[in-house]
């Protein structure tokens, strides 16, 4: 039984134990708690508050509390952020951590968090101009939003997924997928940013429907546009840039007199329109290419306003600024015959077309080329090769992004098939498994009373084995005693009998009266005595000798001396210590019995030994079975499945013992069984 003192003991100890991993818990929540409000404290240095949110990751990765290491990971992710758009650093670091953010939100299931990281990568992935990638995380944003009904986020997503057809010049589908955002933000409150985002869908329409040459579709949404910048509080640049975009594309439709207009109310307020040099400089140009091509303007004119507008951009080193203008003078000057100019400004922009990949430009500058040099066809040959692969790429990309929705999609549909096939599964399971519980308890319940009856029937048959090794024994002990008590009838009646008259003889010789042949009677009749003496104490000790306490060892003795002789090894037993073998259960008894049984049996088997030795030794109330043999040893470890020790292993359970197996190779194997009583 257990004692009170151990168990009161236990139990503190496990209190104790309990209590110190609460306190260890309580103590690195508290580290990460403390760490991460450092990194949230926006008055702190953004180094520090780095440095500080990564001792908080290290604490909570020893929580081991996943929601606490996303939360962790999400603010570096934050702060990462901030450093980059301080061009600080690159976006990879970032990049590597969201990808690990994602598989985290996808183990704990937050998808308002899967939105936000996915939005993360899809930045990333622009940074890194992946544009399918970036598609593709935009477009999971927007599902993983849509899903927690949280629409601005789902339309900032759809809205970045629309510039970003548009940069990959898949102007069809930003059309559709600008529309798709104008729907939502028309269902927010028009607040300045809604009405920014809205003045920006219809813009990106707008020059869309203008690259596919759809210019009255194309006015229509910049004064669409214009309709929200007019809503807008400080709406000047949003205004600037409409208007500057119509006029644009009237003077594509030849419309001069309509882009003058709108170019002469621009610079109405020249002041305010200087305040933003790159866009001055843009318009700049773009007035000076419509008086060009009015051609009712002086050419001083046009130069000085083409000069200054070049001279502009290139100060601030606005390289669409220096493209734009030089396509511009690059026209002007092949039309007024001065190739040279015509040249150096083509040059201009072609190169830095090339170097930004800006297409576009690289197209008009090579259309300028050809016609600037009339004899070189290879501007030509450029042109119609890259105005190929454009439309091939456009093609290609067109299609890339449908499929991504459509994929993205079906994966979704797959997955939600397969969670509905999981919960039926799931339930066609719980089904199964209760009824296999029910039939395996109603099996094991029968297999246990057959269990009960086999147990039982062998505990019969271990006893009338003992019974009738006993009663083998006892039949052994009587003959011994039967023939020991003849043998002393014949000592006592025949030899001493003899001996007796003998005796008797020499008393009758003793009529002798010679001194010398008295002292030779005596001695003799003395030696008689002796003798007499003597055999009458062996005469009773073999008579009065009990046998049966050496009854089981005498069992065991001639077990192992059978089995020796029958396997061909020499054994050697020896027993230490009072046991006394009446006192041992019988079923301890059998046990030990079959133990050597099977040990003997194995050593012939497997170990090939020559000689065994065992010995029983009594140490405070336990008998100590050893069992050692010279054979060629065994790896202990593997044997540990075999079934000779598994049924040695149960045995020893059975008797409430302990086995102990020690083997080196070539060397032998030695068995402790320790057996209390």
């Amino acid at each position: 039984m257990f004692p009170k003192k151990l168990f009161f003991l236990f139990f503190f100890l496990s209190f104790w134990t309990l209590d110190a991993q609460e306190s260890k818990t309580i103590s690195v929540l508290d580290s990460l708690f403390y760490y991460r409000s450092l990194a949230e404290d926006q008055s702190q240095d953004l180094d520090y508050r780095i440095k500080s949110v990564k001792r908080a990751i290290h604490f909570a990765n020893i929580s081991k509390r996943d929601t606490s290491i996303l939360k962790t990971k999400r603010l570096l992710a934050t702060l990462y952020l901030n450093k980059i758009s301080r061009n600080e650093m690159g976006v990879d670091s970032l990049y590597t951590l969201n990808h690990q953010n994602l598989k985290l939100a996808k183990k704990l299931k937050d998808t308002v968090a899967l939105g936000y990281i996915s939005n993360v990568l899809a930045y990333c992935s622009r940074k890194k101009f992946y544009a399918d990638s970036a598609y593709f995380y935009y477009y999971n944003t927007s599902k993983y939003f849509e899903s927690q009904n949280m629409l601005d986020q789902q339309a900032d997503a759809i809205y970045y997924m629309a510039d970003i057809q548009f940069e990959e010049r898949d102007y069809v589908g930003c059309e559709n997928t600008a529309a798709r955002a104008i729907k939502l933000y028309e269902e927010m409150p028009q607040t300045e940013t809604t009405l920014d985002n809205l003045w920006g869908l219809y813009n990106l329409i707008a020059i869309s429907a203008d690259e596919l040459k759809l210019f009255d579709q194309a006015i229509e949404y910049h004064y669409k546009a214009l309709s929200f910048s007019d809503k807008m509080e400080d709406n000047y640049l949003y205004t600037l840039y409409s208007n500057s975009n119509i006029a644009l594309i009237y003077k594509e439709l030849k419309q001069y007199d309509k882009a003058l207009k709108i170019y002469q109310d621009l610079f109405e307020n020249k002041s305010l329109l200087m305040e933003e040099p790159n866009n001055y400089a843009l318009i700049l140009g773009d007035y000076a290419h419509l008086k060009h091509l009015m051609g009712n303007y002086p050419d001083s004119e046009i130069k000085s306003m083409l000069h200054e507008a070049y001279k502009i951009s290139d100060s601030i080193n606005s390289k669409s600024g220096i493209m734009s203008v030089a396509l511009n003078a690059s026209e002007y000057y092949l039309d007024k015959n001065e190739l040279d100019s015509a040249k150096y400004f083509s040059a201009i922009a072609y190169n830095l077309g090339k170097k930004s990949s800006t297409h576009d430009v690289v197209l008009n500058a090579l259309k300028l080329k050809s016609k600037i040099d009339t004899t070189d066809t290879s501007y030509l040959n450029e042109y119609v090769k890259l105005s190929d692969s454009l439309v091939n790429k456009e093609r290609a990309i067109r299609n890339k992004f449908a499929r991504i929705e459509l994929e993205t999609d079906q994966l979704e549909l797959k997955n939600q098939q397969i969670t509905r096939e999981r919960m039926w599964l799931l339930i066609l399971s719980a089904g199964l498994l209760i009824t296999l519980v029910l039939l395996y308890i109603i099996i094991s319940q029968r297999a246990k009373n057959k269990e009960l009856k086999l147990v039982q029937q062998q505990q019969e048959a271990n006893e009338e084995i003992y019974n009738l090794m006993l009663s083998q024994q006892d039949k052994i002990d009587e003959a011994r005693s039967i023939e020991k008590k003849r043998i002393s009838e014949e000592l006592h009646d025949g030899i001493l009998g003899r001996l007796f008259g003998t005796r008797l003889s020499l008393d009758s010789l003793n009529l002798s009266t010679s001194e010398e042949a008295i002292k030779s009677r005596e001695g003799y009749i003395v030696e008689l005595k002796n003798i007499e003496q003597e055999i009458r104490k062996v005469s009773h000790e073999l008579n009065t000798e009990f046998v049966s306490g050496s009854g089981y060892e005498d069992i065991i003795a001639t077990l192992i001396e059978t089995q020796s002789d029958a396997y061909g090894f020499k054994s050697d037993i020896s027993i230490e210590g009072d046991i006394v073998w009446e006192d041992v259960p019988n079923k301890t008894k059998i046990h030990i019995y079959r133990i050597i049984q099977e040990s003997l049996q194995n050593i012939y088997k497997h170990a090939h030994a020559t000689h065994v030795e065992i010995s029983f030794k009594l140490k405070n109330n336990v008998i100590c079975l050893f069992i050692t043999d010279n054979g060629s040893g065994f790896d202990v470890n593997k044997a540990k499945k075999g079934i000779g020790i598994k049924n040695m292993n149960s045995r020893v359970k059975e008797i409430q013992g302990d086995l102990e197996i020690t083997s080196e190779k070539d060397v032998g194997t030695s068995i402790l069984i320790k057996i209390p009583i």
